[in-house]
């Protein structure tokens, strides 16, 4: 799950590096180029009052001295509580399609995004494994012992796990790998979401940068930046949980608010375990052929 949040009439809302060479560098040699030292540069920050967790990908440096350009991928939030200015800036990243990664259960708790006038909306639901859902009621009991059993003594983390577990099943593969083709092809900016924009948002934002020679290393700081972009937001989500009365111990909520390590670690495990490396994952996991690769670099990197 992604995010918990809450409204002020106080009802709780839950709320891929290969090289432009042969076909071959597909399926190996991906580990050689994973430390390789970046060139400076990096994400730019959207600031919105709406969505807390909105940045251009643009400025990474590449394993090879290349940026990534910036106005083609923009991660986010969830936009449905976008005020008229927010939508007014999002009308100047002149986007080609907003991406919506949320399950019905999601969209109805946090609002269907606001848009600028003519942007098409990809409607590509990514299971959350139930857990918006669930979550949701179970702050809605206000039980303490309740919320305790199934968030506490490492129950929350267990959760994540499971989330990053759950992105490997083959409907997830194929939206995330939908998604990199559409990125392939995008001309002006195409900007994806989830919830919290941090887990399903964070890994396709991870996977992307790594399939055009962004260090891993480079790529995990990225994925690790949404605790910095969304720390105050959920601090005063649990605020409001507790003077609300539903929850005596929002602190329980950290572990799934949070992006963490040892998720990120998860998934990459399996695609080790899956698929036996990065390269695999990317032609027989996504579903990328080289072209499309290649072609995906080709485009995002200059």
């Amino acid at each position: 799950m992604d995010f918990f949040n809450i409204s002020r009439s106080r009802r709780s809302v839950l709320s891929i590096a290969l090289v432009p060479i042969a076909a071959v560098a597909l399926t190996a040699g991906m580990g050689a180029i994973a430390d390789a030292a970046p060139t400076a540069g990096g994400p730019t920050k959207i600031e919105l009052q709406g969505a807390v967790n909105v940045r251009d990908l643009g400025g990474y440096g590449t394993y090879d001295g290349a940026k990534v350009k910036a106005g083609k991928v923009i991660r986010a939030d969830a936009l449905g509580k976008l005020t008229d200015a927010d939508v007014q800036k999002l009308t100047g990243l002149n986007l080609q399609a907003v991406v919506d990664f949320r399950t019905a259960p999601e969209i109805q708790g946090t609002g269907a995004d606001r848009l600028p006038a003519g942007v098409p909306l990809v409607a590509r639901a990514i299971d959350d494994t139930g857990m918006f859902l669930k979550m949701s009621q179970a702050i809605q009991s206000r039980d303490p012992q309740q919320q305790q059993e199934l968030l506490g003594d490492g129950k929350a983390e267990q959760i994540m796990g499971d989330v990053y577990r759950s992105f490997f099943g083959a409907d997830s593969l194929a939206q995330f790998g939908q998604t990199v083709r559409d990125l392939a092809n995008t001309g002006t900016a195409t900007l994806f979401h989830c919830t919290a924009g941090k887990d399903r948002t964070g890994w396709l934002s991870y996977v992307t940068l790594r399939a055009v020679g962004v260090p891993e290393s480079v790529a995990r700081q990225d994925y690790l930046l949404s605790n910095q972009y969304r720390a105050a937001a959920d601090a005063a989500t649990r605020a409001q949980l507790k003077q609300a009365g539903l929850m005596q111990n929002p602190d329980l909520l950290i572990p799934l608010q949070e992006v963490r390590a040892d998720y990120l670690d998860i998934a990459v495990d399996q695609v080790n375990s899956q698929f036996g490396d990065f390269g695999k994952f990317l032609t027989r996991g996504l579903g990328l052929d080289a072209g499309t690769i290649l072609k995906l670099r080709k485009n995002l990197v200059s």
